[in-house]
């Protein structure tokens, strides 16, 4: 199992009580993916620049396909470019592939992942990720907290999670860990998804006013 995948089944497990928007959740796969690759030692980050090292061949289809998807050659690629290039429709890829491996079942005639159309199959993947999100695991919380992923049980506070790690670092002090980069940049990126949406709801309702008085 990689964390991006705990991320997909706390994510899943959240409906349909608590509906979790698919651009933050694609946001989030993303730098869970990447927190993998660092683990496994695929890249290391100077900075917030992402530098690939030796690729080793991964048993995870989608991990393997973002390995093959890193910028290979300086002066590389920020965190927050990656967010945005690979997250894009990240949560129907998971969402494929699990279906595809037998990891849940969709009901009939609803919306792509909307209010409960997707069940998480009993396994023991779905019973591992539960685990270490009840156990409050700090990088699995602050990451269900970025994507909009309510309580789901966990043991702790994985809002506060985020939070803490998305507060900036002074000047001259010591560098932050890499998950601790990695899971700012996606709260960050998560927040600045929200701002468009809301402001485009806005300009919708703007637009819509006009058109009644008309």
């Amino acid at each position: 199992m990689t964390t991006a995948r705990d991320l997909m089944i706390t994510a899943i497990a959240a409906e349909p009580e608590h509906p979790v928007p698919h651009g933050e959740l694609s946001l989030a796969l993303a730098g869970a993916e990447l927190l993998d690759l660092l683990a496994d030692e695929t890249v290391v980050l100077d900075g917030d620049r992402i530098v690939p090292r030796l690729r080793v061949p991964n048993a995870d289809l989608l991990l393997e396909q973002a390995g093959a998807a890193l910028v290979d050659s300086p002066p590389y690629e920020s965190v927050e470019d990656w967010l945005w290039r690979r997250g894009r429709d990240l949560a129907s890829a998971y969402l494929a592939a699990f279906e595809e491996d037998g990891q849940l079942t969709r009901q009939r005639h609803r919306l792509p992942f909307r209010s409960g159309n997707v069940t998480l199959a009993d396994t023991p993947d779905r019973r591992a990720a539960e685990a270490r999100r009840a156990a409050g695991e700090p990088v699995l919380a602050g990451l269900a907290a970025a994507a909009g992923v309510r309580d789901a049980g966990a043991v702790g506070d994985p809002a506060g999670a985020a939070d803490a790690v998305a507060e900036p670092v002074a000047d001259g002090a010591v560098p932050r860990d890499p998950a601790d980069i990695v899971l700012a940049a996606v709260g960050d990126a998560a927040t600045e998804l929200k701002a468009v949406r809301q402001r485009r709801d806005i300009e919708q309702a703007a637009y819509d006013n006009i058109w009644r008085g008309v």
